[in-house]
C-alpha cells in the first residue's frame, strides 16, 4: 500500500508514520509538510533515511503538489492543521485556508484520481463543550473556536464528498493527545519543558476545565484500525476516558518534577474557553480497539522523554527555530 500522510512531520503525524513503518514492511509512505513553526522534520529523523518513506515541502492548499502526490499512492491521511485554539483567536485566516480550503484541495485530488480511502483526522472540539454525558459521533456540531470552527467545517465538507461523489471518506474525532514530539505549545510539554528551565507554568482561570487524555500510540492504533477495518463514510470517536481537570493534570507534573505549586502562575482564562471535552466510543470499540497506555506511566515516560530530549525543544522555544529550521531544510535538499 502507498499513503499520502499530510501534516507528517507534526506531533500525531510523526508519531503515526514511524508506527506504520514499523508495524508494515510492505508500505510506503509519503509525507507532505508545509513546515509551519510546527512542522519539525527532526520528529522524523531516526526514519528519514528508510527507503519506504519520502519526505515533499508543500502546502495541501497547492493543487500542484497535491495532485502530483496524489495519483501515485492508494490512501491519503490528513493530518495536516492549524491546531492550536490561542493561535486562531489571534490569527483566524491560517486556521480557514488549511483547514477548510487544504482539505478541499484534496479531496479534489483524491476524487480525481479514485484514492482508495480519505482519512480525515479531526478533533472532539468540534462538539463543543459539555458538562456531563458524552458526546456521540451522530451529535451535532458546535465549535467554539476559529479553530474548532475550521476543524468543523473540514469534516462537513469530507462528508460532503461520500454523499455526493461516493467518495470512500473516513473522519476521526480524538481527544486531547500528549507523548514525545509534541510541539510546546500545547499545555503537557509547554509546563513540562517551562518546569525544566525553571520556568512557572501559566495555568488559565482557575484550571477547572476538563479535558480527556489519550496518548499518541493509542491514538495511532486506531487510526490504523479504522483504516483497515473502518466503515466508509463513518466518524469514529477516539479517547481514553481518563479525565482531568487542568489543575490536577499541573499538579501531576509538578510532582513528578519534584515542585510545589508555587510554580503555578495562574493567568486570565481565554475567550470561549470549553468547559469539558468527552466522547463516547462504543463504535470504535466495536471494531477491537482499547487503550492500552494507562495515564500514570505514559505521562512519567512522556516527561522523560522530554527530559532526555532537550536537544529537540529547546531550540523550538529559543525563537530561533525558523531559521535554524530553514538552514536544516536547506541542508537536506
Amino acid at each position: 500500500m502507498k499513503l499520502l500522510i499530510t501534516g507528517g512531520a507534526g506531533f500525531i503525524g510523526s508519531n503515526f508514520i514511524r508506527y506504520l513503518l514499523k508495524k508494515y514492511k510492505n508500505y510506503k509512505i509519503f509525507n507532505l509538510d508545509k513546515l509551519t513553526y510546527c512542522g519539525n522534520l527532526d520528529n522524523l529523523i531516526d526514519v528519514e533515511k528508510n527507503p519506504r518513506y519520502k519526505f515533499f515541502k508543500g502546502d495541501i492548499a497547492d493543487k500542484k503538489i497535491v495532485e502530483k502526490l496524489v495519483k501515485n499512492v492508494d490512501v491519503i491521511i490528513n493530518f495536516a492543521a492549524e491546531s492550536h485554539v490561542d493561535r486562531s483567536i489571534l490569527e483566524p485566516d491560517s486556521f480557514i485556508k488549511t483547514d477548510i480550503f487544504g482539505t478541499f484541495t484534496l479531496l479534489e485530488a483524491a476524487k480525481k484520481f479514485k484514492i482508495k480511502k480519505f482519512i480525515q483526522i479531526s478533533t472532539d472540539e468540534v462538539y463543543g463543550s459539555r458538562k456531563i454525558g458524552y458526546f456521540k459521533e451522530t451529535d451535532p456540531l458546535n465549535p467554539s473556536s476559529p479553530y474548532s470552527a475550521s476543524k468543523a467545517g473540514a469534516d462537513l465538507l469530507t462528508l460532503a464528498y461520500f454523499k455526493t461523489y461516493n467518495l470512500p471518506v473516513l473522519i476521526t474525532r480524538s481527544t486531547n493527545n500528549y507523548g514525545p514530539y509534541q510541539y510546546p505549545e500545547k499545555i503537557i510539554p509547554l509546563f513540562i519543558t517551562n518546569l525544566l528551565e525553571g520556568k512557572k507554568v501559566p495555568l488559565y482561570g482557575r484550571g477547572l476545565n476538563k479535558r480527556d487524555w489519550l496518548y499518541v500510540l493509542d491514538n495511532c492504533r486506531a487510526i490504523d484500525l479504522i483504516l483497515h477495518k473502518g466503515k466508509i463514510g463513518e466518524i469514529y470517536n477516539i479517547a481514553s476516558g481518563y479525565e482531568l481537570t487542568n489543575l490536577e493534570l499541573t499538579k501531576i507534573i509538578l510532582k513528578e518534577l519534584n515542585k510545589d505549586e508555587s510554580w503555578i502562575e495562574f493567568v486570565k482564562d481565554r475567550p470561549g474557553h470549553d468547559f469539558r471535552y468527552a466522547l463516547d466510543c462504543s463504535k470504535i470499540k466495536k471494531l477491537g480497539w482499547r487503550p492500552i497506555y494507562q495515564f500514570k506511566k505514559a505521562i512519567k515516560e512522556t516527561i522523560d522523554w522530554y527530559k532526555k530530549n532537550q536537544w529537540w525543544w529547546k531550540k523550538l522555544k529559543s525563537g530561533k527555530f525558523l531559521e535554524y529550521y530553514k538552514r536544516q531544510y536547506e541542508k537536506k535538499e
